[in-house]
């Protein structure tokens, strides 16, 4: 623990660590899984201390024998106290303090209970409930009885083991307990503890969630639902008091047992579960009366109770089971005795004749072993916490190594760390798309790998590669950001922010750099989209993190802002990692969410229960009918038939073939009708619908068959509704609108966006707010579902409170009232007192505001510099052209986003809500720099630039990572002195602390939250179960349908179809299904699109890409192709059949469309050879010729009166899609649609226009080879097709030129397009571009139109084939009309409405008189007169502003100034009515006794008294190869910077210019060859090896480098250039080897490089040699780090240590002469306390420093020696100063100290001079003060202010203090000497001592009158007598050797201090006398 600063809640300061890494095993946070994680402390609360025992969260043993109250409650998840918590010390003991977190832990002593959690200090007063005065009740159940008299006895109050109802009030808060017990010397348990997430008691009454659980009600309770029982009891604080008790009757134990045990059983409620069993752990109920019933059964002697006890057994050990799984560690010590106790039971029940099953003792033996096994971890240190997994249960595998037999079910889903740094292929079998599966084991097994593999694989190979090049090739982050990565997104410096309250849980806003990522379009960009995921590393994923995409908005995602959920583990290792570090984020693009759900779904399926395995994984054709068949299949499908024909229909056996009536009755054609019977009359039945074959159709038959004989399929269940699951959430729709035409109430849309608006009614979130409103929501999900929210909300604003105070830290400047405890008292003083005077028109709101150099004063002056002129410069901004806004196309993003999206129910919870409080917090904001509250604009008016300089200051400032240290904070005196850049170090100091301290209370939050959001989760769940199941129809997407499929195993639909079923993969359809489902129907067509995989080598070698209906298909699986299409013209339909469809037959509705207006053919295909283009941030492409033609013919079309909606563009590539909207203006094109064709599948339009955009030099065709997305592109259009592409590289695909011969054959395939006017029929033009649409600019052709319009004029245009009439034409020509009384006319066209009449003409303004250009409507007293404003100003100048607005305040105009300096300056006029004058701004020129001139102004300089230090570069070459940076030194000190010196083993720490350590370790230079014996620092003992290195390059050439060297990165043969470029003249040989620097990199000849290394050893030994380290020859970089040349490197540093120790001094003199002045230090101790006590800490610090020069000893001995006089300066000031005199002496002190303690101080000549004159000054000035103190009190002042004004003048004035001034000063003293003597006697010493050795008389005679006049009392020395002065007639002498009023001992005279006439007084005025003698 360092030395860091703790600020507790009442501002005190104590050592607390606030740093990164401190205490973090005390920084774990809660799994949000079925286990909790936990850290603890092993031990603990043994010797009843405060803390309890950690590891168990309750009263350690010691406090079960009465020991210190002090019990920690500490449920799931919950810390001990740690390092920095206050300790429960000895004055809290006994006071019945603890520490909790949120929860009521053990009391003690007086009943305080003291919760100080992470939401503030709660305290509960409690009240007396002492045993025998109405406390709680004792003793136990008198045994067993009927449940009737269990009832009797509730009713009438007298059931024991409750709370009567008049002390409930008490037991509730918590109150005093006189018997001994657990947890204190006289603690009670409180009876209803603070649950860590429930509330404090309801006051409902009369049900579980009030204050007393009764027998009844748990009784009632226990018949239960699992889940109902396990939210009622985890949500009741009732049930938490009863678990307290400290005494029940068995049989209400019994019950709890039971009910516990039906609780732990539900399979939905897993978090609710697991708060329920961290309730039960931590009750009195598990520690104590279970083991007291345990202990007691063997002794029953009731038979009734007896008979029980093995029931009873089983339930005891399901609740131990299900506590110690999901804790293993804190509550193995109490499951351990209660198993004890149990088997000790079971034997001594058995012996007594109980028949225990013998299934129950080996569920206790499992459990005891189990117990045994995580008591043996314990004692090993093997398990540390709760979130320690039990992989221990289960055996090790045989064969480890072989991954094909790890059962799949325990693969994690996210990747591991091994999968990333391990070059390891997975193990993966083939999907079987021919053939079976072995077993269903292996089906999903198979399923689950290729699966994670899908998504894991572009994470793992991108990630690999980003580690290979930054590790292996050694690239930085600048060249990683330009670095491309195919499988992976990648981005830099991500951070967290603060965390943000969803119904999700915790989220993170992460913010990145945008920079890389400028051409990213993000409307279009698959990056960071919904559900995408994450993984985030700050070491280079040896440690990373995962987190899923929760928001993206996209003008957030614009600024690098997106919004992420971290998964359960990494929750987990977010609260021992460093969040302020900048992360690596790593994306991969697959739909994360989706991947997990389903692949969760798979892990929990079991072989047995997944239905349909004869065909799904044994491949059977023989299929048979539904289950529910089998007994009754009789169908009635009179609602399904025509209605004309319907009274034909009878009921009828399905399963009777021949009973089927006619297809024409039903309204189907001969396939549909063999689809329909297939579908009603097998289990599992296909369908394949080519396009417009009415698949949806049949589909609807189908669903309205079977909703409206649901009995057949619903007999004998509660609730069966139909479950209809499609891929995309159009489809869903659309299939749930047909239903919806026959069933109009029982649908619910789960999931999913929908846009329908029928739909809305029945979507999840609108179904459910109906479901609460009535009366549908059971009572106990209503009551848990209230009591959560309650704590959501708390905890949500507490969090909320301390994420804004997080975000303020990093938006602003803080205000320093919220740092002021983490400010030291001294910096906070001296904070709070300026440097400079502050303006009193402006009231500071904020010193630190002033402090940073934001505030007026400091702008004022930046303003001034940059203001010598009258011109002010407005920051104006040019408009911006916002060019019009193209049409409206769903953005692939939003396309995404929508499938991904899974509604849940729940109104948004105002996640983005703008954060409120910052005001309060923040003095400036740089996101909203503008004044503050109690200012006008008026009063502070900054410029537009100079607030953009303050937001610009404030956010690299907060951007920056350098704090100050601690050490340094400790030397600074005076904050005000210090530099910008300091100040700003010192406060984000101040920053970091307050935010470490707000992290600290955040934590614990966030996990209560956490907990609260999963436990309403499955509330929620709960509810959407009960509603579910009375639904009769529930539609979901493929991704809802994962997402949800708990659910769909609760509710348990027995009828599946599957729309879009070839489109889903087979995973999904799997988990689609639950064991209930006795009818599966596919309906899709695998001959359209496929899934979708992320891996394009899974989808090719693995088959992951065939869907369940294609796998079945291809293996000869029974189906029904339709084969009637209704949507195509028979020319569009000839495309697909024979060439993709062997069959399909025209219905008779598509021969009669109408022909395509203005074009020649309906169908057509053109030709070209345009280049497509490739997108710069992905891989899609555009062709911009297709889309400006396929733009031009769409307008051509829509010109021929056809509605945009009747027409659709569609392309192939995402590129070219938005390429078309960048052509397309809303204006133009509304209402067109613009898709990609796979976002198009199951759509239709009368006209399509297709671009194919692939053409090539390389004939690359893509996906357009693929036959299934052919067929959906083709297959959209009904009336007109209108191709364009290059059809020289697409017939090189079969497909395609098949299609082109048919289209040639019809001449529907060209150059060109031929275009018809239909007004002239006769003009055609042919169409080959864009251009050629020119020569028809209205959609016709070129003859004019001279139609007469109403207005009188003709129509302009040529001819057009819309709007025939011109009802819409806009008449352009000039208007004619007048708009007033002079004739002005209408400059508008004619179409256009006339308006006022805008012409400006002249007009008098009636204020001013002014002559203005108003336009003609307006009244002149509206104007705002814009003439110069003629009004002067109070000092005379003219007002600059303008006539209309008002005048100027501050006066700009530049006037002479005389300072008080004495210079001249111009200024700002303004300065003359403040009480302060500008700064001089005068150079200071003086030549410094370094003979370089001062850079800095009179001002800077003091004017002269101080000047700022030589800012002259040195740069002069250290010895250590670094230049020297201090300024202007006459001897360069020791370097700063960081060492560079490093070796193999290790890198040194300190300073460059302090000693190395030499490295100790054994010398690792070693090849094939040769090897080093010596140390690592010492010169080798083995010559370089000249063999050739053998290795080979990653380029399979071999080395260039030499045996035992690193292998140089650049090769022979691939860089040739390069590593033959001539240097030093061998490098072209062929034989020639390299050597690699690794310091800078480059390349040297190896032989050339030998022989420079060793000329300077070669040199004469006489010869002297620079001591340096040698450089590289091209570049001149030190060689550090050479194993070859570690003899040159080592004897160089060597002679570099020697001369450090030179420069910086022997260690035993610097510690000697460290500890002289040390001991001179103390010694003036006393005189030293008159200082400040800054100056003592100055020098203790520097003085104990770990390691100081004899430069810096000097540098602490120049200050000590100015400390010393500063000292005796004060010490006068304070003995003989008074009044003004001392105060400003005072002040001038402590400028002078300030002066001193400069961190810039180094005592140069310039300094040392400055400081001795001013201390000369100050010494005579105190001279002075001190006479002119004497003769105030001798009242002789008058005499000598002459003299004393001449002085002053002379010490006052603010230039510089010569030698001259010291002179005249001193004489002008001793003529105040002269005139009044320094003793006031008016004679000298000299004669003042003669006249005492004349009189001889003893000390204590002499006298002085209240005025000074000494006199004397001779004979005793005793006043008997009073006479008058002579000098001034007061009274002298007195009475009874008493002085009269006034009087006093004349000290001066003889030195007495009391008279003499008493010896006993008087022995002091002869010193100290030896008694002895």
């Amino acid at each position: 623990m360092d030395g860091s600063a703790e600020y507790t809640e009442d501002g005190e300061s104590k050592k607390k660590n606030y740093g990164r890494g401190g205490n973090s095993r005390f920084r774990g946070r809660r799994r949000a899984s079925s286990e909790c994680k936990i850290r603890v402390e092993r031990g603990g609360g043994h010797s009843g201390v405060a803390d309890g025992t950690a590891a168990t969260g309750r009263a350690g043993p010691g406090e079960d024998r009465g020991g210190i109250g002090g019990r920690r409650g500490v449920g799931r998840g919950q810390r001990r106290p740690d390092v920095r918590e206050r300790s429960i010390t000895g004055s809290q003991v006994g006071r019945g303090q603890e520490r909790g977190t949120c929860r009521g832990g053990g009391i003690s002593g007086r009943g305080g209970d003291r919760s100080l959690g992470r939401t503030g200090d709660r305290e509960r007063r409690g009240g007396d409930a002492r045993s025998g005065r109405g406390g709680r009740r004792g003793g136990m159940a008198p045994g067993a009885g009927d449940f009737a008299r269990h009832a009797a006895r509730e009713r009438s109050g007298s059931l024991t083991g409750t709370v009567p109802a008049d002390q409930r009030d008490q037991s509730a808060r918590g109150g005093r307990c006189a018997s001994r017990g657990r947890g204190g010397d006289h603690g009670a348990r409180p009876r209803v503890p603070q649950s860590r997430s429930a509330p404090p008691s309801d006051t409902r009454g009369g049900a579980p969630h009030g204050r007393r659980m009764t027998y009844t009600m748990l009784a009632e309770l226990s018949e239960k639902p699992p889940s109902e029982v396990a939210i009622t009891l985890s949500s009741s604080p009732a049930f938490q008091a009863l678990l307290e008790e400290r005494d029940i009757r068995h049989d209400l134990v019994q019950l709890v047992c039971s009910a516990l045990s039906r609780a732990f059983q539900s399979r939905v409620d897993r978090s609710t579960v697991q708060h329920l069993a961290g309730v039960v752990k931590d009750s009195g109920f598990l520690r104590t009366i279970l083991p007291q019933y345990v202990g007691g059964m063997s002794a029953e002697s009731d038979p009734t109770r007896r008979e029980q006890y093995p029931q009873h057994f089983d339930n005891m050990i399901a609740v131990l089971s299900k506590v110690l799984s999901i804790f293993p560690a804190s509550s193995v010590q109490a499951v351990s005795v209660l198993v004890v106790l149990l088997r000790a039971s079971l034997i001594g029940l058995r012996d007594s004749g109980v028949d225990i099953a013998r299934p129950t003792e080996d569920k206790l033996e499992d459990i005891q072993a189990l117990s045994q096994q995580l008591q043996e971890r314990s004692r090993e240190g093997s398990l540390r916490s709760d979130r320690d997994h039990l992989p221990l249960l289960s055996d090790q595998l045989d064969n480890e190594g072989e991954e094909e037999l790890e059962d799949f079910r325990t693969i994690p889903i996210y990747p591991t760390r091994e999968e990333y740094h391990e070059n390891k292929t997975p193990f993966l079998r083939a999907n079987a798309t021919t053939g079976q599966y072995a077993n269903t084991e292996t089906y999903l097994d198979t399923h689950f790998r290729l699966l994670r593999e899908d998504f894991v694989r572009p994470l793992r190979e991108g990630i690999q590669r980003l580690i290979w090049s930054h590790l292996d090739q050694g690239k930085n982050t600048q060249q990683l950001k330009k670095e491309r990565f195919d499988d992976i997104s990648v981005y830099f410096d991500a951070k967290l922010e603060s965390p943000l309250c969803t119904r999700s849980g915790i989220a993170y806003v992460i913010k990145f750099d945008v920079k890389p990522l400028k051409f990213v379009r993000w409307e279009n960009s698959k990056k960071l989209l919904y559900g995408s995921l994450l993984c985030m590393s700050c070491d280079f994923f040896e440690n990373f993190l995962f987190a899923t995409i929760s928001e993206r908005e996209l003008k957030d995602v614009k600024k690098g802002r997106i919004q992420v959920i971290f998964s359960d583990d990494s929750k987990q290792k977010l609260a021992t990692m460093q969040t302020n570090r900048p992360f690596l984020m790593v994306e991969t693009s697959a739909y994360f969410e989706a991947y997990r759900h389903v692949l969760e779904g798979l892990q929990e399926v079991r072989g047995d229960e997944l239905p349909f395995q004869r065909y799904i994984v044994e491949c059977s054709p023989d299929v048979q009918p539904p289950q529910y068949l089998r007994g009754n299949d009789v169908y009635n499908l009179e609602q399904v038939a025509d209605p004309k024909k319907k009274k034909k229909i009878k009921p009828f056996h399905c399963l009777r073939p021949a009973d089927w009536p006619a297809k024409e009755t039903l309204d189907l054609d001969e396939s549909q009708m063999e689809a329909f019977q297939l579908a009603l009359t097998q289990e599992l039945a296909i369908i394949q619908g080519p396009p417009g074959t009415g698949k949806t159709h049949v589909g609807l038959k189908i669903s309205k068959a079977l909703l409206t004989n649901q009995g057949l399929w619903s007999a004998g269940q509660e609730a069966a509704p139909m479950l209809v699951v499609c891929y995309t959430n159009h489809a869903l729709d659309q299939f749930l609108e047909g239903i919806h035409t026959f069933l109009k109430k029982g649908i619910v849309r789960v999931g999913g966006r929908s846009n329908s608006t029928i739909l809305e009614p029945f979507l999840l979130k609108h179904q459910l707010e109906i479901f609460r409103r009535g009366n549908g929501m059971p009572k106990h999900l209503r009551y848990a579902f209230k009591d959560i929210l309650r704590d959501m909300e708390k905890w949500k604003h507490i969090i909320k409170d301390h994420a804004v105070q997080l975000q303020c830290s990093q938006k602003g400047v803080l205000r320093e009232h919220i740092l002021q405890k983490f400010i030291s008292d001294r910096h906070w003083h001296s904070l709070e007192q300026p440097a400079m005077p502050i303006p009193e028109w402006y009231q500071v709101q904020s010193q630190i505001v002033e402090w940073l150099g934001l505030g007026p004063t400091i702008i004022q002056q930046e303003a001034e510099k940059e203001a010598h002129d009258d011109m002010e410069t407005d920051d104006h901004t040019e408009a911006e052209v916002v060019a019009d806004e193209f049409i409206q196309i769903i953005e692939e993003a939003d396309l995404i986003h929508a499938e991904r999206f899974i509604e849940d129910g729940f109104e948004s919870n105002g996640e983005q809500e703008e954060q409120q409080g910052g005001e309060l917090i923040l003095a400036v904001n740089f996101e909203k720099v503008s004044i503050q509250e109690g200012q006008s604009e008026q009063e502070w008016q900054i410029q537009a630039k100079q607030r953009k300089r303050i937001k610009l200051t404030i956010q690299k400032e907060l951007d920056k990572e350098s704090d100050m240290t601690e050490a340094e904070e400790k030397d600074i005196f005076d904050i005000w002195h210090l530099s910008i850049a300091d100040r700003w170090r010192l406060y984000r100091l101040w920053v970091s602390r307050y935010r470490y301290f707000l992290q600290d209370q955040l934590q614990q939050s966030e996990e209560e939250y956490q907990n609260t959001v999963e436990r309403l989760e499955e509330v929620r769940l709960n509810e959407k179960i009960c509603l579910l199941r009375s639904a009769k129809v529930i539609g979901m997407t493929t991704t809802g349908a994962a997402k949800f499929r708990k659910i769909l195993q609760e509710v348990r639909p027995r009828l599946v179809i599957v729309e879009e079923a070839a489109e889903v993969l087979e995973a999904h359809t799997i988990t689609s299904l639950n064991p209930e489902c006795q009818h599966l129907i596919l309906i899709g067509d695998h001959q359209q699109l496929r899934p979708s995989a992320t891996v394009y080598d899974l989808a090719k070698k693995y088959d992951l890409e065939v869907s369940m209906f294609e796998r079945l298909v291809k293996n000869d699986f029974p189906f029904v192709r339709l084969n009637y299409q209704h949507r195509m013209r028979p020319d569009i339909a000839c495309l697909l059949t024979p060439h993709i469809y062997p069959e399909l037959e025209n219905h008779p509705s598509v021969m009669d469309y109408d022909n395509v207006k203005g074009i020649k053919t309906n169908l057509f295909f053109l030709e070209h050879s345009h280049l497509e283009e490739n997108l710069r941030d992905g891989k899609s492409h555009e062709n911009k010729h297709e889309a400006m033609f396929v733009v031009a013919l769409c307008r051509y079309l829509l010109m021929q009166d056809y509605n945009p909606e009747q027409i659709t563009i569609l392309t192939t590539y995402s590129g070219q899609l938005f390429c078309l909207r960048n052509m397309m203006p809303s204006s133009e094109f509304a209402g067109v649609k613009v898709h990609v064709v796979d976002k198009y599948q199951g759509e239709e339009n009368d006209i399509v226009l297709l671009s194919l955009v692939r053409s090539n030099a390389k004939g690359i065709v893509g996906f357009l080879s693929i036959p299934n997305r052919v067929c959906v592109a083709l297959s959209r259009a009904k009336k007109g097709l209108y191709c364009i592409g290059n059809s020289a590289i697409l017939s090189k695909v079969k497909l395609w030129s098949n299609i082109f011969g048919t289209l040639k054959e019809k001449e529907q395939m060209g150059k060109a397009l031929t275009l018809c006017c239909q007004n002239h029929p006769e003009k055609q033009i042919q169409a080959a571009s864009s251009e050629d649409f020119k020569q028809a600019p209205e959609g016709g052709c070129l003859t004019p139109c001279e139609f007469r319009l109403d207005c009188g004029h003709v129509c302009e245009r040529v001819c057009h084939p819309y709007d025939p009439q011109h009802k819409k034409y806009k008449c352009e020509k000039h208007c004619e009309r007048k708009l007033c009384d002079r004739g002005h006319k209408c400059p508008l066209a004619c179409h256009h409405p006339c308006p006022a009449c805008p012409v400006k003409i002249e007009k008098t303004l009636p204020g001013c008189g002014h002559k203005q250009m108003v336009p003609c409507y307006m009244d002149p007293a509206d104007f705002k007169c814009i003439a110069p404003c003629e009004k002067s100003l109070q000092c005379g100048h003219q007002c600059k502003a303008k006539c209309g607005g008002p005048c100027t305040i501050n006066c700009k105009v530049m006037v002479p100034f005389i300072l008080e300096c004495g210079h001249t300056q111009s200024d700002y006029c303004f300065y003359k009515t403040k009480e302060y004058e500008p700064n001089c701004r005068t150079p200071c020129d003086l030549q410094l006794k370094c003979g370089h001139s001062c850079t800095g102004t009179c001002y800077e300089c003091n004017q002269g008294r101080y000047h700022l230090p030589c800012s002259y570069q040195c740069e002069r070459l250290l010895i250590c190869s670094h230049k020297c940076r201090e300024p202007c030194t006459g001897e360069c000190p020791p370097c700063k910077l960081p060492c560079e010196n490093v070796c193999i083993h290790s890198k040194c720490k300190k300073r460059c210019g302090q000693p190395c350590a030499p490295c100790a370790e054994p010398c690792a230079w070693q090849c094939l060859h040769q090897s080093c014996s010596k140390l690592c620092h010492e010169p080798c003992d083995r010559p370089p090896c000249t063999k050739p290195c053998s290795k080979m390059l990653g380029c399979s050439h071999p080395c260039i480098g030499l045996c035992g060297d690193k292998c140089p990165n650049k090769c022979r043969v691939c860089d040739h250039d390069e590593v033959t470029e001539i240097f030093f003249g061998s490098e072209d040989d062929p034989e020639a080897y390299f050597i690699q620097l690794e310091d800078c990199g480059h390349i040297v000849e190896s032989e050339a490089m030998d022989t420079y290394m060793e000329m300077d050893q070669q040199s004469q030994e006489n010869e002297q040699m620079v001591i340096k380290l040698k450089e590289c020859p091209r570049c001149r970089t030190p060689i550090r780090r050479n194993l070859r040349y570690g003899s040159h490197i080592n004897r160089s540093l060597a002679e570099i240590e020697k001369v450090k120790e030179k420069i910086n001094g022997h260690k035993i003199d610097i510690e000697t002469e460290s500890n002289t002045l040390t001991v001179q230090w103390e010694t003036n101790r006393q005189l030293l306390t008159h200082l400040p006590n800054i100056c003592n800490e100055r020098v203790q610090s520097q003085l104990s420093a770990s390691y100081l020069t004899a430069n810096e000893l000097l540098v602490v001995e120049h200050t000590m020696l100015f400390m010393e006089r500063a000292a005796m300066l004060l010490k006068i000031q304070k003995e003989e100063m008074t009044g003004n005199h001392s105060l400003r002496f005072t002040d001038k002190v402590d400028v002078f100290l300030q002066w001193l303690l400069d961190p810039k101080q180094k005592f140069t000549e310039q300094q040392v001079s400055d400081l001795q004159k001013e201390l000369q000054r100050l010494t005579l000035l105190a001279e002075l003060n001190a006479r002119c103190t004497m003769a105030d009190q001798r009242r002789q002042i008058t005499k000598i202010q002459a003299g004393v004004d001449d002085i002053r003048k002379v010490l006052d004035k603010i230039d510089p203090f010569t030698e001259q001034d010291a002179v005249k000063v001193k004489l002008a003293l001793l003529n105040l000497d002269e005139k009044l003597p320094y003793t006031g006697l008016g004679i000298s010493d000299k004669e003042r001592e003669m006249v005492v050795s004349a009189l001889k008389l003893p000390p204590g005679h002499w006298y002085k009158c209240p005025n000074g006049h000494i006199y004397i009392i001779t004979e005793c020395g005793g006043a008997m007598e009073s006479r008058r002065c002579p000098d001034c007639d007061a009274t002298i002498g007195g009475q009874s050797h008493a002085l009269a009023s006034g009087n006093q001992v004349a000290s001066e005279m003889d030195g007495a201090q009391h008279a003499a006439w008493s010896e006993g007084n008087n022995l002091l005025n002869y010193g100290q006398i030896d008694f002895n003698d």
